[in-house]
């Protein structure tokens, strides 16, 4: 689903996005006071890895997810995270937080020497994993939301997860196309 031509008019005081589905996610909280949202963190997500085709990242995120439904999600059991938004591989936009609020997407990380990276910014997941490309349904809906968020907020940067967590995180992978997203957005 490509969202309609970007405009600041479409996100609400808060930050929800008329054009997104939205499924409030209990794991977020208030930014520090005064702070301004000021990145993009692109991530890749699946669950069980590499597989496309339910609602566990939806249950994950609203924590619903069945912890015996699968073997791997023993060892994510108890995890409480959030997303802002959420990209399926058919181009579906859901929306978990409001851009106003924390989601809780980065763990330990550090930009430009700033740690906590949640605080100042917003977390986009992308259904895939790291060994996958993205479709083309993905990234035209990702081109346009990035561009409002770059209109309605003084986003100085869009970084992938391992940039913020090198070491810990490799997401979104060899696969995303930066070049893509870039002519897309300038």
């Amino acid at each position: 689903m490509s969202l309609p031509a970007p405009s600041a008019r479409t996100l609400d005081a808060l930050g929800w996005l008329a054009a997104a589905r939205r499924m409030p996610s209990p794991n977020c909280d208030e930014r520090p006071e005064g702070t301004a949202i000021r990145l993009i963190v692109i991530h890749n997500i699946s669950l069980p890895p590499g597989v496309f085709d339910g609602d566990a990242v939806i249950d994950l995120f609203t924590n619903r997810l069945d912890w015996d439904a699968h073997p791997y999600y023993q060892g994510i059991r108890g995890l409480r995270v959030s997303a802002h938004f959420f990209i399926r591989r058919d181009g579906t936009l859901i929306q978990f937080v409001p851009c106003a609020l924390r989601a809780w997407h980065a763990g330990a990380s550090c930009w430009l020497g700033n740690k906590c990276c949640n605080d100042f910014s917003i977390g986009i997941e992308l259904e895939g994993a790291d060994d996958l490309p993205f479709t083309d349904a993905q990234y035209a809906a990702l081109a346009p939301l990035v561009k409002l968020l770059k209109q309605a907020y003084p986003i100085q940067a869009v970084v992938g997860h391992s940039d913020i967590a090198p070491g810990r995180k490799t997401d979104p992978g060899p696969h995303f196309a930066w070049q893509r997203l870039d002519e897309n957005v300038a």
